[in-house]
């Protein structure tokens, strides 16, 4: 068996950048249907911030862009050297 014919074999789904675009329309696309039923149903709000059309989803989008800036924070704190285990 070749170098060519080992590649063929090893090719995996997301090797073709087709279907990661694919896949990223798929998404993008569940994001824009769930953003637009956000219209379809009454809201029972304990704050007010709460009725504003899409406030859970920027509150999910910003939570989560917090929780990836502070764990790299976090990691100077916490990362040890490359050799720490083999000394």
């Amino acid at each position: 068996m070749d170098e060519q014919e080992r590649r063929e074999e090893r090719r995996h789904l997301f090797d073709n950048p087709r279907n990661v675009k694919r896949v990223i329309g798929l998404l993008a696309g569940i994001c824009v249907a769930l953003l637009l039923l956000d219209l379809c149903y009454t809201k029972r709000v304990h704050y007010g911030a709460e009725r504003l059309f899409g406030f859970y989803g920027f509150y999910g989008f910003v939570g989560c862009v917090f929780l990836v800036l502070a764990a790299k924070e976090l990691r100077k704190l916490v990362m040890r050297a490359e050799d720490y285990y083999d000394r």
